[in-house]
């Protein structure tokens, strides 16, 4: 065991990826797939569960958004474990661990007949991503250098909508023509799949691009981690992330409920349907185009990654607000600018986290941030748009205002945070 995740450390400046390196990005990548996959799925089939599990019940929709909170409660806590273990450990053994457990208990919840079993399942499926989300971005700064960092991040996390889409898709598809469970079912065989790719990567060596990490045995020091608190540019991203996470968090787990049930915009297949091909499209663009202008502007424009994320960020939320009191069909047009606006930030803002943690502790500081956007964003916004939704005689409108008003928050964190990212990011190379 003692050779295991031995880091190969590569010459200071390098700007070629490591050996290997597309693979583990496209193995990442499809891991994040159906990550984002299996979260949404629920969100896509929350109707059919609350007319099922909850029907007549007065408090349904604080309880349907428990669910969110379930998951993300078991992930925000677990991962600041799992990241200290990544920074001394196998990555590769946790990831696959990780995916595995969650693909089993995405499959539980399909089984579940009782809301507290539906609870708990959702738990554990947060307690295995806890084990990857650390993890993976980390192996990827490893692979790849600074100079590309932003585009490759942005194809990683463009996972996120195009598995998103998917998720409400299936999960919309399923609950149409066949039954909601079928959807939670169907993402167990190619998790574990992807899990046993990861454990054969086990004894693979880690590559790191920076020549300041520790060599094997050693572990950075507790100073070390301390210094990311002491980091304004770190600090500054993490509050902006929860922002938006906070927003987003909030929104995407009731929007097919809001547009399907509020706003009578079509039957749930439809609405799925349409929702995730709007996530698709702004997704894939936005996310690429983002971490391509962040790259380009890096060098020109102080605070580059910080500017991209925190104008798109204020872009959104008018766009937001006109979806929320125009009428669909033409609703959907500010659905598409707003979630376009959204995803542009998504490449810029994780390449930033990376680029001014050490890489010794790299997996840790993607922990902590885990932590302090789950905590402070979504963990808390879905009870909160159920609780205002069944305070306000199931009118929704007041809920998605009140929380997709953090985005213009988060827009001014980033912008606030940029004049300290340059600096941040060269220190942290020469640590």
């Amino acid at each position: 065991m003692g050779r295991v995740n031995q880091p190969v450390v590569l010459e200071s400046g390098r700007t070629t990826p490591a050996a290997g390196a597309r693979r583990v990005l496209v193995l990442l990548l499809a891991i994040n797939l159906f990550n984002y996959i299996d979260r949404q799925v629920l969100a896509a089939v929350l109707p059919k569960i609350g007319g099922e599990m909850l029907g007549g019940d007065t408090s349904s929709g604080v309880k349907l958004g428990w669910l969110a909170t379930a998951f993300l409660f078991s992930y925000m806590l677990a991962s600041p474990i799992f990241g200290w273990l990544a920074d001394r450990v196998s990555r590769w053994m946790l990831v696959g661990v990780g995916v595995i457990v969650w693909s089993l208990a995405s499959g539980e919840s399909g089984r579940a007949n009782l809301y507290l079993h539906l609870l708990i399942t959702r738990m554990f499926v947060g307690i295995g991503e806890a084990a990857y989300g650390p993890a993976a971005p980390t192996l990827i700064s490893d692979y790849f250098p600074v100079a590309v960092r932003g585009r490759v991040m942005a194809w990683f996390y463009m996972a996120i909508p195009v598995g998103s889409a998917i998720g409400y898709q299936l999960g919309g598809v399923m609950a149409e023509y066949g039954h909601w469970r079928w959807a939670f079912y169907s993402v167990v065989p190619p998790g574990i799949l992807l899990g046993l790719l990861c454990l054969l990567m086990w004894r693979r060596p880690a590559a790191i691009q920076e020549t300041a990490v520790p060599r094997t045995g050693e572990r950075a020091r507790a100073g070390a981690y301390l210094t990311l608190l002491r980091t304004p540019s770190y600090v500054y991203n993490c509050l902006g992330m929860a922002a938006l996470t906070f927003a987003i968090g909030g929104i995407s787990h009731w929007m097919p409920t809001y547009i399907n049930q509020f706003r009578g915009a079509g039957d749930i297949g439809r609405v799925n349907l349409i929702f995730g091909s709007i996530t698709v499209i702004t997704g894939i663009t936005a996310t690429l185009l983002g971490g391509i202008v962040g790259d380009r502007l890096r060098g020109r424009i102080r605070g580059a990654y910080f500017v991209v994320s925190g104008l798109g960020l204020l872009a959104a939320f008018p766009f937001f607000v006109l979806m929320l009191y125009t009428p669909f069909p033409l609703a959907w047009v500010w659905v598409f600018l707003s979630e376009f606006c959204l995803f542009f930030n998504t490449g810029p803002s994780n390449t930033a986290l990376a680029n001014v943690a050490h890489p010794s502790v790299r997996a840790s500081a993607f922990a902590l941030n885990i932590f302090v956007i789950h905590a402070l964003g979504d963990a808390i916004s879905p009870p909160i748009i159920g609780r205002m939704t069944d305070h306000f005689h199931q009118n929704m409108n007041p809920g998605f205002l009140l929380v997709g008003a953090m985005m213009v928050v988060g827009g001014v964190l980033w912008l606030a945070g940029a004049r300290h990212l340059d600096r941040d990011t060269e220190r942290a190379s020469v640590a």
